[in-house]
């Protein structure tokens, strides 16, 4: 049985070019998620996440239309048979954006797809509030994600 995809919609008060900022700069990033995310962001670029010198995600850029698509391959390397696959939708509408992201394309019993949704609103949540207070959440309180197999 495959793993259904999660869809996650937030709408945030600001510009696409300053959600588009918030997920691909380091700095901006780093501020409501993690530190260690690099880029150029171009379609066939490779991305990876690094934490103390360990790479816990990484993968390939699918698509890149600043400043209203995003889409990515998405893998921790201890469980490559575990990817997966990660859209950004970025619209305005009046004076907010709708944020849709959705993480999918998981193989049957992924183990990533339960690391994922309780990771995703926990930055989420922490990337609108930023953009819209300029104070990001403590994204990870109570929570001590690491890299490598977590069940």
């Amino acid at each position: 049985m495959s793993t259904p995809d999660f869809i996650y919609t937030i709408y945030i008060r600001t510009t696409p070019e300053k959600v588009w900022a918030a997920i691909t700069n380091p700095e901006f990033r780093r501020q409501y998620w993690v530190d260690g995310i690099s880029s150029d962001w171009e379609k066939g670029s490779e991305w990876q996440h690094k934490s103390q010198d360990q790479i816990c995600t990484a993968g390939k850029v699918l698509e890149s239309v600043p400043p209203t698509l995003l889409v990515i391959t998405w893998v921790d390397p201890s469980l490559p048979d575990d990817g997966s696959r990660v859209t950004f939708e970025i619209k305005a509408f009046e004076d907010m954006v709708r944020l849709n992201v959705v993480h999918g394309d998981f193989k049957p019993g992924s183990i990533m797809a339960k690391r994922i949704s309780e990771g995703w609103p926990r930055v989420l949540s922490s990337l609108k509030t930023l953009l819209e207070s300029g104070r990001a959440l403590n994204t990870w309180a109570g929570f001590e994600p690491s890299c490598g197999p977590r069940s």
